[in-house]
């Protein structure tokens, strides 16, 4: 019999650290849990290997390269589910999905997971092996739902889970892609307008022999950077080393890159989101859609019995936002040092009274979960009401620019025909 290190969550969710014997490290992680603990880490005593505890990354088996979809995870979390409520055997249900999936990750992760399982390993632990497709957050539902005997229960409130977390995500996104797609096309017109009809008005307005308006010249710098010119001290037209259309075109992949780098540090992500939800209205929708995000996970993590310290950590780990990663982190340390959650949850100045006010009520009546999930059902009709109101706000606003555009070229390339002819007018006189 091997002796195996384990760290585990008792049910109060304090952190244990023992030792347990067992001839291989599944047999420890069951005797683990008989002990009504949950492991989070075994480790052989004298080796280096380590068992995959659940939530923990486990091996990797080949073949299982890239994600999933949310939609096709969920259909799939469904569908096991509605399989293991008819009294299907998990092995059965397992390939008889396996067979039903298109040729891809998640067909070739539930081929993996079911000879796992056939090896003896469960459900949760078979999952860990593969990270891209189930989730820290999924393999811990899992882990919670075989423990208490509940996997179809859990295994629906799962896919629920994904569906309103995913369409929440659709509808933030949906309301963007107007304004950027106005805003792309937009800056493609005025740079097809700058490089080919100014510069045949600037060929025309030569022949004037008359002083330009300082609007006109403006308009006509503009076009000239915009096709790669410009004039030296004496006035003299000459090339740019880059044309300016190319800054223009390509200033959006640039800032793109240098966001995908800021982001790769910590510092940088938690800059980057804090500026986020500053901008006024965006703001104020991105703040109520981690808020729903981080309830609505905490609420289903609790519901299925994961212990709190362990149900935040994974919230944390699962947010999106380092603002609000940095805030649960504080929070965690705060109730394992033994205070409730409403009090530092406050303290992080992070959501607004009405949620510190529910998880309070949900402490005092032990329904923290419902509370957390009503929290979130609130904020999702909130965040629905903001992002049709952005909309709706958007359209004129976006109108009105395209407008001053617009009227800017127009005015700035007839007024030297105006002068011309107010100048003509007077000579006739």
């Amino acid at each position: 019999m091997a002796k195996f290190q384990y760290e585990a969550m008792d049910a109060s969710g304090q952190e244990v650290k023992d030792e347990v014997e067992a001839p291989n490290s599944e047999e420890a992680i069951a005797k683990i849990r008989s002990l009504g603990y949950f492991p989070t880490k075994v480790r052989q005593k004298g080796g280096a290997k380590k068992a995959a505890a659940p939530g923990a990354p486990g091996k990797k088996k080949g073949g299982s390269i890239g994600g999933v979809s949310t939609k096709q995870l969920t259909q799939f979390t469904r569908q096991l589910s509605t399989l293991m409520d008819a009294g299907l055997p998990i092995l059965r249900s397992l390939r008889i999905l396996e067979q039903q999936q298109k040729p891809g990750p998640l067909r070739v992760a539930l081929r993996n997971v079911a000879e796992d399982v056939e090896g003896g390993a469960t459900l949760s632990e078979a999952m860990t092996h593969h990270p891209k497709v189930f989730n820290r957050l999924y393999c811990n539902m899992i882990a919670a739902g075989e423990a208490g005997g509940v996997l179809d229960v859990i295994l629906q409130r799962l896919a629920d889970f994904m569906e309103k977390a995913q369409k929440l995500k659709r509808r933030v996104i949906g309301a963007m892609i107007y304004p950027v797609a106005v805003i792309t096309f937009a800056m493609l017109i005025v740079t097809g307008i700058m490089y080919f009809v100014v510069p045949k008005f600037e060929t025309i307005f030569k022949d004037f022999d008359t002083e330009l308006p300082g609007l006109t010249m403006f308009l006509l710098s503009l076009s000239n950077f915009v096709i790669g010119q410009s004039r030296d001290a004496a006035g003299n037209i000459v090339p740019m080393a880059i044309p300016g259309w190319i800054y223009l075109l390509g200033s959006p992949i640039f800032f793109f890159v240098i966001w995908k780098l800021i982001r790769q540090f910590h510092g940088g992500r938690f800059f980057l989101d804090t500026v986020k939800l500053k901008v006024p209205i965006l703001g104020n929708i991105l703040m109520k859609t981690a808020v729903a995000r981080f309830t609505r996970t905490l609420g289903t993590l609790i519901s299925a019995g994961v212990p709190i310290l362990e149900a935040i950590t994974i919230t944390k780990d699962t947010s999106g936002n380092e603002v609000y990663v940095r805030a649960l982190g504080r929070v965690h340390d705060s109730i394992r040092e033994g205070e409730s959650f409403a009090a530092p949850l406050k303290a992080t100045k992070v959501v607004d009274n009405l949620v510190v006010n529910m998880v309070d009520v949900g402490e005092e009546t032990g329904d923290l979960d419902k509370m957390l999930t009503k929290v979130a059902d609130n904020y999702d009709d909130e965040v629905e009401t903001l992002v049709a109101g952005l909309v709706a706000m958007l359209e004129p606003v976006l109108v009105i620019i395209l407008g001053v555009i617009v009227g800017f070229i127009v005015i700035a390339l007839f007024l030297p025909m105006v002068s011309l002819i107010n100048s003509l007018s007077g000579g006739g006189v």
